[in-house]
């Protein structure tokens, strides 16, 4: 991948993709130990211009997305954004996470748990759509974050959800040997290499993991649309096993096993929700694709709400489908649909279903690859990570340096690492996203400098404390206490904070082509759900996520602040240097029109 930089089209010097230093640190910082040492001296004013500046619209539109030496091809449509959106989301989970949580704390009810859940996805798709429309770039979350909450919030967010899909990646790539060892009749460890003298939780290397990883790679590279096809198969594919699962389910189904409907306090059927809305995840990768799709304002809404809509019909059909097929105290933990076609005496179904899951987990890995490359690629442009990252192909327009790091990290960690520990790693960061995705769209509609007044300025303020306080409260309360006294101090106060919002200061930008409907109440109930989700995850998950935000911040005051520092002020100078050709350009219209009607005068 090494190709040096030339010169072409008549002397213009194209970055092709190298390996020298000037690829990796090209700013003024970073130019001699001298710079760097003056650079560390600025670091408290730098980063409060970095934590307090914004960027623009037209800024990642333009000048950011021209970073990558060549754009990327416009070839998806909302027939493709859908198909990814359903291949993102229908994993592996639907077939574990459904017998957990039914046998657990729902029992037949885990459908109003899939509906809970749904709902709340649902509520973040409206505001990733909204901004996907409107700033159509490859960043997903960590454009909106940059130009709504700046670029420090944007870069510790973008952080976590890179460690995320990493660490999500890996996951399935284990859990994809597994089904296919359950596909083959195996054990799962008779496909890895067991190394004794390893910590157990490291030394079962998986080979077969690095395999499809690198299968998916090569797709991810080659092309955009050719990933989409391949996704659009496998898809209806997984979609057809669904539905195999579903009616020969149904024609073995027991209405008796559905009562109890509700054999469990209502509280846990929300317990349940909270843990089956990470089979909703993977949404989010499809709005990085928006700088990709033909018409984004026709295209992004359709193809993000219509696959969210399936996906959760398909999971509140397969929740009462394993209900009725088997009473919900004998449902297997861990491969209920397949238990459960045993217990009717279809044993031979299980390879159906374990197909179906190979099938899910595939397109899930595929689509993950594309979103995250298109995640880095997108920081890179903004230098807060190496621009080495930000390189597009101009052979097949895809991100190739960002695919293959990403896929390679998570390969890596695939190869070594049990799913247990995997597992425990995820979820936090995707909410933490979430939720200020959905703060970034209350900025959005309410805030415009220039526009905005001092007073409305703080009553935005205010509004948005009582919101995000109010929601700490309820899940806070929700966490640690079985009573309802709470609940009547942080809902009410949750309705103030957004009924004040909603009457008291007015929207300074209306969007051009889509917006969220029930502007301020869905992004607010969005922060709320997700908030309340938070209070779920378990302290370790908290414990790991400091940790992973704390490494960041040594990064970015170590590394990436300086580099998007010099960036951003570079861009300026050029914005400036323009405006004042521009006026100059006035000038000497004008007195060119001066001169003209002197002379028509003499």
């Amino acid at each position: 991948m090494a190709v040096d930089d030339g010169v072409v089209d008549g002397g213009v010097r194209r970055r092709g993709c190298t390996f020298r230093k000037n690829d990796f640190f090209p700013e003024e910082s970073f130019k001699s130990w001298e710079n760097y040492g003056r650079a560390m001296k600025e670091t408290p004013f730098r980063l409060k211009d970095r934590v307090l500046s914004r960027s623009k619209d037209q800024t990642e539109l333009v000048e950011v997305k021209a970073r990558s030496s060549n754009e990327m091809k416009k070839t998806l449509n909302w027939w493709d954004l859908m198909w990814f959106g359903i291949g993102a989301v229908i994993g592996s989970g639907i077939f574990v996470l459904t017998g957990l949580e039914a046998k657990e704390d729902a029992g037949p009810a885990v459908v109003l748990s899939y509906v809970v859940s749904g709902i709340s996805a649902l509520l973040s798709v409206f505001c990733y759509t909204e901004f996907a429309v409107e700033i159509p770039v490859a960043g997903g979350s960590f454009a909106y974050l940059r130009v709504e909450l700046g670029d420090f919030v944007a870069f510790i967010a973008a952080g976590n959800i890179l460690l995320e899909y990493v660490i999500g990646g890996a996951a399935v790539a284990r859990s994809w040997t597994s089904y296919f060892a359950t596909l083959c009749n195996k054990d799962p460890d008779d496909f890895r290499i067991i190394v004794h003298s390893m910590n157990p939780d490291y030394g079962h290397l998986d080979p077969i993991a690095i395999g499809v990883l690198i299968a998916i790679t090569f797709l991810a590279v080659y092309s955009t649309k050719g990933s989409s096809i391949f996704n659009y198969i496998a898809s209806v594919f997984h979609l057809l096993i669904i539905a195999f699962i579903i009616i020969a389910g149904l024609i073995k189904a027991k209405p008796e096993n559905y009562t109890p409907f509700l054999p469990y306090e209502a509280r846990r059927v929300f317990k349940a929700a909270a843990v089956l809305f990470f089979a909703y995840v993977g949404f989010d990768a499809v709005s990085t694709m928006a700088e990709e799709t033909k018409n984004p304002g026709r295209d992004i809404p359709i193809g993000l709400v219509g696959s969210m809509v399936i996906t959760t019909l398909a999971y509140c059909l397969m929740a009462v489908t394993l209900c009725l097929m088997q009473d919900y105290r004998n449902i297997d933990r861990d491969a209920p649909f397949s238990v459960a076609f045993s217990a009717v005496g279809w044993d031979w179904a299980k390879y159906i279903v374990a197909l179906g899951a190979l099938k899910g987990m595939t397109t899930v890995l595929l689509v993950s690859a594309v979103g995250q490359a298109r995640y880095l690629t997108h920081i890179a442009r903004t230098h807060m990570m190496p621009p080495w990252f930000a390189h597009v192909d101009e052979r097949t327009g895809t991100p190739v340096n960002a695919t293959i790091s990403m896929l390679s990290a998570t390969a890596i960690i695939a190869f070594f690492t049990d799913l247990g520990i995997l597992s425990n790693l995820l979820s936090i960061s995707t909410l933490f996203i979430f939720m200020l995705v959905a703060v970034g769209l209350l900025v959005r509609r309410y805030y415009s400098s220039g526009v905005t007044t001092k007073e409305n300025q703080v009553k935005l303020i205010v509004c948005l404390v009582l919101i995000l306080g109010s929601s700490c409260g309820i899940s806070a309360y929700w966490a640690s206490s079985d009573g309802w006294i709470g609940y009547t101090i942080s809902v009410p106060l949750w309705a103030l904070g957004t009924g004040g919002l909603w009457l008291g200061v007015p929207q300074a930008k209306k969007p051009k082509l889509w917006g969220v409907p029930l502007v301020p109440w869905l992004p607010s109930l969005s922060i709320a759900i997700n908030i309340f989700l938070l209070g779920s995850i378990d302290k370790d998950s908290f414990i790991r996520f400091g940790i992973w935000s704390g490494f960041l911040l040594v990064y970015y005051v170590l590394l990436g602040l300086h580099a998007s520092y010099d960036t951003a002020k570079e861009l300026d100078k050029k914005i400036s240097s323009r405006e004042v050709d521009k006026q100059w350009n006035k000038v000497e219209e004008g007195v060119e029109k001066e001169m003209s009607t002197t002379a028509v005068s003499n």
